[in-house]
């Protein structure tokens, strides 16, 4: 059997909810892995059938939040070595053959991360905070967990003893939506953490509230070189700032009437 043809030891791990237009390409950029797992939380259109004609174990879970949902998922893998990706993204042809390379034998390290390219208004980024938004996503479940976090989750390390190395290629972000989706998931995101950081006591002054806002686009904008991406640059940008100005803003709602709705 050659390397192009041998199925590797891990379980790609994806959770769903009406992710039709885009589950296929998903599922068939990581066509040697072992095991798919799709864990679906009431898909109205095609995506469970996709799933399964792909060749997915399907399970069914209410949501929970990104961070259990996605923890949910893992712990029905049948391998350790978990690869989560959503279902808005699929690997690069370069990242693929570097997943494939990387299993010629046993992994030295306990988790893998590699650069997100985000198409954004009809552009993938390559500057500013748009790329190479490096993402951890392949990891050994012996040695770390998905965080609890409703949004902006992470893999959490199990002890201190965590060895994580890059992968060359890209991860490819194309989720389609359009800038009010976009725009809607966003204010969505922002109550959500300002909610959870009011609960730990963190407050907003009027002066973080105006500041770091202008501190993020100087950052990605200038520094960072989001202005060689044009238009989409400028725009992605822009809404990155104004989410933290909206962030603070609810936490400050928060801390005077203790809502933000």
């Amino acid at each position: 059997m050659t390397l192009a043809d041998r199925k590797l030891p891990i379980s790609l791990v994806v959770i769903t909810k009406n992710e039709a237009s885009c589950l296929a390409k998903c599922l068939q950029s990581a066509d040697f892995v072992s095991e798919i797992v799709v864990v679906d939380s009431g898909s109205t259109d095609d995506t469970v059938q996709i799933a399964e004609r792909l060749g997915a174990k399907v399970f069914h879970q209410d949501w929970l939040g990104f961070g259990p949902q996605k923890q949910f998922a893992v712990n029905c893998a049948k391998y350790d070595w978990v690869l989560c990706l959503d279902a808005d993204e699929y690997l690069s042809p370069r990242l693929k053959e570097s997943l494939k390379n990387l299993f010629t034998k046993d992994p030295a390290d306990h988790a893998y991360c590699f650069p997100r390219c985000n198409k954004f208004f009809g552009r993938f980024l390559r500057h500013g905070e748009g790329y190479p938004d490096l993402s951890l996503r392949l990891f050994n479940r012996q040695y770390a967990h998905w965080s609890e976090d409703l949004v902006h989750e992470k893999i959490v390390p199990n002890d201190q003893d965590f060895q994580v190395r890059r992968l060359e290629g890209d991860l490819m972000h194309e989720s389609g939506e359009s800038i009010s989706k976009y725009i809607e998931k966003q204010n969505t995101y922002t109550s959500i953490q300002a909610k959870l950081m009011w609960k730990q006591g963190k407050k907003a002054s009027v002066t973080k509230i105006v500041v770091s806002p202008l501190v993020r686009f100087l950052k990605f904008y200038f520094i960072k070189g989001g202005f060689m991406d044009g238009l989409p640059g400028l725009v992605h940008i822009s809404i990155g700032c104004f989410t933290v100005f909206l962030k603070y803003v609810k936490i400050k709602c928060f801390n005077v009437n203790h809502g933000c709705d």
